[in-house]
C-alpha cells in the first residue's frame, strides 16, 4: 500500500470516526430524497442498514487490504453489501435501485471528508478512494441482487410446481393427481416424486392421474405420462389415466401413441369406480336423485 494511498485512507477513516452518525443520517435523506429504494423501506431500517455498512467500511479501512481488493476480500464489509442486497432483493426493489443506494453512500462521505480538510488535492485523492471503494460494493450489490433473485424466483416456482401438482387421496388405496397445464419435464419429475411417496406413505394400490385440466396431449406429454405410470407400476400399484376428451383420443390416435398397456377412462369418475373394482373394495356409491315431498 503506498503512502499516499494510506494517508488517504486514514483522513477517510477519521472523517467516518468523527462523523458517523452525520454519514448515517444524510446517506439515508440521500435515499428517501433521491427515490433510489425501488422499495417501501422506512427510516428505521435504512438508518440500521447504514449504521451496518459504515461500521463494516470503517472496519475495512481500517485494515492492510488494498482498496482495491477491499470488498472482494474484507470478510465483514463483503457480508454486509451481500445482506443488504439480498434483503432489498426479497423486499422487491430492482437491482438498479440497490446498486444506486450504496452508491448513492458517496456524497454522504465526501461530504464528510469536506469538513475535515481544506487541500483540495487530500479531497481529490479521497474522491478517487471513495469512488473506487463504493464502485466496487455497487457491483457486488447489483451481482448478488441478480442471483439472489433468480434463487428467489426459482424456490418460488418450484413451491407453486408443488402446489399445482397435489396428490389427493380419493379412497382407500386410491390415489388422484389432477394435472392443469403443460407437463414438462421438470413438472414431470415433480409429480413422479409426489406421487410415489405418497404411494409409499398411504400404501396404495391405485393410482389416477387426470389429465381433464391438460390442453394438449402430444409426443412429450404421452412419454411423460408413460415414464409416470411405470414409475408407479414399480412401486407395485396401478395406473389409470382419466380425462380422455374425444379431441385428446384424436390426437393420440393421429400421432401413432401406444396406450393400450394403460387403463384409460374419459372421466375422473369412470376411473375412480375403475380403481375400486381394482382394489377389491365395495363399489363407489352412486349418488341418488333427492326424494320427492
Amino acid at each position: 500500500m503506498s503512502t499516499s494511498e494510506t494517508t488517504v485512507r486514514d483522513r477517510l477513516l477519521d472523517a467516518l470516526r468523527e462523523r458517523e452518525q452525520e454519514i448515517a443520517d444524510r446517506w439515508v435523506r440521500l435515499q428517501l430524497e433521491q427515490s433510489t429504494l425501488g422499495v417501501d423501506l422506512g427510516e428505521y431500517e435504512l438508518r440500521e442498514e447504514a449504521d451496518l455498512l459504515i461500521a463494516a467500511l470503517g472496519a475495512g479501512l481500517a485494515s492492510d487490504v488494498p482498496v482495491r481488493q477491499l470488498v472482494a476480500s474484507q470478510h465483514e464489509l463483503r457480508r454486509t453489501v451481500i445482506e443488504l442486497s439480498l434483503r432489498r432483493a426479497r423486499a422487491g426493489a430492482t437491482p438498479t435501485a440497490t446498486s444506486l443506494a450504496v452508491l448513492s453512500l458517496k456524497e454522504a462521505l465526501l461530504e464528510a471528508v469536506q469538513h475535515t480538510t481544506a487541500d483540495s488535492r487530500e479531497l481529490f485523492d479521497a474522491a478517487v478512494l471513495v469512488n473506487r471503494l463504493l464502485d466496487a460494493a455497487g457491483a457486488l450489490s447489483f451481482e448478488t441482487y441478480v442471483e439472489g433473485r433468480e434463487e428467489i424466483i426459482q424456490r418460488q416456482s418450484n413451491q407453486l410446481m408443488e402446489l399445482s401438482t397435489p396428490v389427493v387421496r380419493l379412497w382407500h388405496h386410491v390415489l388422484a393427481v389432477p394435472l392443469i397445464g403443460t407437463l414438462d419435464t421438470a413438472r414431470t419429475q415433480v409429480v413422479m416424486e409426489n406421487l410415489l411417496q405418497a404411494i409409499q406413505d398411504n400404501e396404495a394400490r391405485v393410482a389416477i392421474i387426470d389429465i381433464t385440466g391438460v390442453p394438449a396431449v402430444d409426443t412429450a406429454v404421452a412419454q411423460h405420462l408413460m415414464h409416470t405410470v411405470n414409475a408407479v407400476r414399480l412401486m407395485g400399484a396401478d395406473c389409470v389415466i382419466s380425462g380422455i376428451r374425444p379431441p385428446i383420443a384424436q390426437t393420440i390416435a393421429q400421432l401413432g401413441i401406444d396406450l393400450s398397456t394403460i387403463l384409460t377412462h374419459s372421466t375422473l369418475a369412470d376411473a375412480l369406480t375403475a380403481a375400486v373394482r381394482l382394489t377389491d373394495q365395495p363399489s363407489v356409491p352412486t349418488p341418488h336423485a333427492p326424494a320427492g315431498p
